[in-house]
């Protein structure tokens, strides 16, 4: 993944960015503990003095930057692809703003009388405050991240191929594939047959597969799992992403047609409305439709 790749939309989920903000702030609640003893630079306190209050102040302070930040974060999800580089950008400003309070603290703190300091420049307290928020957000964040892409690519849902799984079925004169969908918990809960599987909606944390049973009548199933989890898992399949909502198996779009909000894909089954196409998907889902 280069600088300028879109980052993975797992890490703009509101459940990530709220357990990123919760282990950040005890991983630097723990890094200070640690930390106090051994500098003599810090004017933090843990006694009930007026260090101490200043000391709870700065640590919520910088606790709520983190929060909004992190939910603006969120925000820009659908609205604006934040690249690599943009994400760590946006997580170091996060830095240089706390670095930025905490000179500020130690300038008006000592002023004020609530502690004693050492007659250093306020240069140095800044980027030595910029050093060690760099290590206690810095190695949370990157924690925090690693474990979200090992957690989603465990839920990954796979394509399978039943041709080449050990069955006591009888054998069938073709290959036929079949697509397996498992929960966040990595369990095993559907697997149809892909010439019956219809469309993928996603409904917050779950999604609903729409396909037709053997006897013809149309069914849904409903798991708990995010369509971007399954979305890097078809390729070469006849599933394609065509909405934020919506994964649709081309092979069952009989008519792609456009009204005044955009394309629509008829899928000529009973009780199925015509799924939209967002403008992001457009170029990409007409050439596939055009190419069958």
């Amino acid at each position: 993944m280069s600088a300028f790749d879109k980052i993975p939309d797992y890490l703009l989920e509101k459940f990530q960015l709220t357990a990123t903000v919760v282990f950040a702030a005890l991983f630097s609640l723990v890094f200070l503990l640690v930390h106090i003893p051994f500098s003599d630079s810090v004017w933090f306190e843990l006694a009930l003095t007026d260090a101490f209050a200043v000391t709870v102040a700065f640590f919520l302070i910088s606790v709520a930057v983190v929060a909004v930040s992190k939910r603006l974060m969120a925000l820009t999800r659908g609205k604006i692809n934040l690249t690599v580089l943009q994400y760590v950008c946006w997580n170091f400003a996060e830095v240089v703003v706390i670095a930025a309070l905490y000179t500020l603290f130690t300038v008006e703190g000592s002023r004020l009388g609530f502690f004693t300091l050492d007659d250093t420049g306020n240069d140095y307290i800044f980027f030595n405050a910029l050093l060690y928020l760099a290590v206690s957000l810095g190695v949370p964040y990157l924690v925090a991240a690693l474990y979200f892409a090992i957690n989603d690519k465990n839920n990954t849902i796979r394509l399978l191929n039943y041709g080449n799984v050990v069955s006591d079925e009888e054998p069938v004169p073709f290959k036929e594939k079949k697509i397996t969908l498992a929960d966040n918990n990595g369990l095993i809960k559907l697997s149809v047959s892909l010439a019956n599987l219809l469309f993928i909606e996603s409904d917050d944390n779950y999604i609903k597969v729409w396909y037709r049973a053997n006897s013809g009548e149309l069914k849904q199933y409903m798991l708990r799992c995010k369509l971007k989890t399954i979305e890097e898992s078809f390729a070469g399949s006849g599933l394609m992403r065509c909405h934020r909502k919506y994964i649709v198996n081309m092979s069952q779009v009989s008519l792609m047609t456009r009204d005044k909000n955009g394309y629509v894909l008829d899928l000529d089954e009973v009780g199925v409305d015509p799924i939209p196409v967002s403008k992001t998907y457009e170029e990409s889902v007409l050439a596939k439709f055009n190419s069958r």
